[in-house]
């Protein structure tokens, strides 16, 4: 390969690490990762202008990081593929290790990061079945829809605030949310931890359990009359291996 082959291989290297090297288009990523949505959803998610939503968005198409399509008069954008979720995960992960002032604990809440405890993928997975552990799942109805781990139950943050006495006494609660990084599940602990509510947050993700090719559903359960303590199957997540 000449000079000349090696410089324009790397200028589309730069091309792509140029789309991410913008927060307003990293937060879009990290949206894009648990759902596919409209340019208005996005932009209010975001707290970002529709204008600038769409100019973002513009950049991360033209790099090949994420696809649209339209629907009437809406334009639906969702990432290229998972190897965009992984380069996604993958940056996080290199900061985190590489530039520890960005690690979560340090810009949330004193009483927020001090009430942190965790439980990691492996063990909520040897849990199944247990009858004790429910599981939940903080983040905005819409990307619960979309995608989440067989059987959790969803209660974005504002609504746990609200239904934290509804539910099971004598279970542990275990929460998750976006990802490692995400700050719901870390608040939603701390809100359960003070109504005395023996709770643990998922060390990590949406992101990383879809990355690993863990077991998930989509849609939304039928409605029940209790909360139920529901586990992780065994026999989903072969379903999801073997399909």
């Amino acid at each position: 390969m000449t000079t000349d082959n090696v410089t324009t291989v790397l200028a589309e290297f730069a091309r792509v690490a140029k789309a991410l090297a913008n927060p307003v288009r990293l937060h879009l990523l990290d949206l894009l990762s648990q759902a596919e949505r409209n340019v208005e959803d996005l932009a209010t998610a975001a707290g970002v202008p529709i204008g600038n939503t769409s100019a973002q968005l513009k950049v991360l198409r033209d790099a090949g990081l994420v696809c649209s399509r339209r629907d009437g008069t809406r334009i639906y954008y969702r990432l290229a593929g998972d190897d965009v979720a992984a380069l996604y995960a993958s940056l996080r992960q290199v900061t985190r290790r590489r530039a520890p002032e960005a690690e979560a604990p340090r810009v949330v809440p004193l009483r927020v990061a001090a009430s942190d405890a965790t439980i990691t993928r492996e063990e909520l997975l040897r849990r199944r079945g247990d009858g004790r552990t429910l599981l939940i799942d903080v983040r905005p109805a819409v990307e619960y829809l979309a995608a989440h781990i067989p059987g959790a139950i969803s209660m974005p943050v504002e609504e746990l605030r609200t239904r934290v006495e509804e539910l099971p006494v004598g279970a542990e609660v275990v929460v998750y949310c976006r990802s490692s990084h995400c700050l719901l599940a870390r608040e939603a602990l701390w809100l359960l931890k003070s109504h005395g509510r023996c709770a643990r947050r998922l060390e990590e993700g949406m992101l990383e359990w879809r990355l690993q090719r863990f077991p998930l559903a989509s849609g939304r359960p039928k409605p029940r009359r209790q909360l139920p303590v529901t586990p992780v199957r065994e026999r989903e997540h072969s379903a999801v291996r073997g399909a």
